[in-house]
């Protein structure tokens, strides 16, 4: 089962293995979704958005989350289960116990002085995102249990190595590119390696962001929304610039890299279109473009398999993807 988050919620799809359309149910009405998240350690679905953090335990009835912020754009939980961490919009980390089930009340959540002093001490945002940043990405790996990754747009990488106590800036300097601060997601291989797609390329650390090398060199399609990271082989796909001129520079590109130094285009039954969400699907890796095309990667290549209905606008666009039973 796949769920798909759109422009206006969260959609259930049956069947995405074979070329075809598949009907998608709504499950849930929203404002903008930015991720959707399962976990081993944490029953259920949780999904983020420009309305709040959203969690199912099954899918298809959702319960709205209160928060002390309303603009929720990432969540992750600790590999043990016991925590659960959201980012917002401005950019703060909130942290909340599961041992009671999911925190239901403002109150439940509290926001770590690490990262609230590690804000106040920087330059984050800029004039076109009114000055305002927001944390994109919160990713944990349970090879290590206390370490958060997140990653701010427009803030840079961060890394706590103590459940969000005390937080690092895991700078992406160094190359000729304006935008490596601006984080629209963050990729964990494993506990070491990172994948960074930024609005000025697509970078690669091995040392939790100590140190980065750049993937996408010689490309023209350097605007990255989301990576995948497989069985060691990263999946993005670039496009020339930001969303406001997706429809009218559709140079897009579906990018693979498999020996861990640079990106390859590769066929696409979509080349106009930007690939955006993704996930692991049966063994084979997902996305959703921004027109809303799913895609599937098989043994013999890319290949569609169905819709999301997208009926927003294509400005500022996310289409997260989770498969299977919460």
């Amino acid at each position: 089962m796949l769920f798909a988050g759109s422009d206006d919620g969260v959609y259930r799809i049956a069947d995405v293995r074979e070329p075809g359309e598949s009907p998608a149910e709504k499950v849930l009405d929203a404002e903008q979704m930015y991720r959707l998240y399962q976990s081993d350690a944490v029953d259920g679905l949780f999904g983020t958005a420009e309305s709040g953090l959203y969690y199912s335990p099954d899918g298809s009835e959702w319960t709205p989350l209160a928060l002390p912020e309303a603009k929720v754009y990432a969540v992750t939980a600790a590999p043990s289960g016991d925590r659960l961490y959201v980012g917002t919009r401005p950019a703060r980390v909130f942290a909340a116990e599961l041992d009671g089930g999911v925190p239901t009340d403002e109150g439940d959540w509290e926001e770590g002085p690490g990262f609230r002093e590690l804000r106040e001490r920087a330059d984050w945002g800029i004039p076109r995102h009114d000055g305002v940043s927001q944390v994109r990405s919160l990713r944990t790996h349970s090879a290590a249990p206390d370490r958060i990754v997140a990653g701010v747009e427009v803030g840079g990488v961060h890394v706590s190595d103590d459940r969000g106590e005390t937080w690092t800036r895991r700078c992406i300097d160094g190359f000729d590119a304006p935008h490596t601060d601006d984080i629209h997601h963050v990729a964990l291989a494993d506990a070491e390696t990172l994948v960074a797609s930024t609005g000025s390329g697509l970078y690669r650390s091995t040392d939790v962001g100590r140190t980065w090398e750049r993937l996408d060199d010689d490309h023209r399609q350097r605007y990255f929304r989301g990576a995948f990271v497989r069985d060691g082989v990263v999946y993005a796909g670039g496009a020339p610039a930001s969303s406001a001129s997706w429809e009218e520079d559709a140079d897009h590109a579906l990018f693979e890299s498999r020996d861990g130094e640079r990106l390859d285009r590769v066929s696409s039954p979509t080349p106009e279109a930007v690939a955006l969400g993704w996930c692991e699907a049966d063994g084979d890796v997902l996305t959703a473009t921004h027109r809303g095309r799913l895609l599937r990667r098989g043994a013999d290549g890319w290949r569609a398999v169905g819709t999301v209905p997208t009926p927003g606008s294509v400005r500022g666009r996310y289409l997260p993807l989770s498969w299977g039973e919460p």
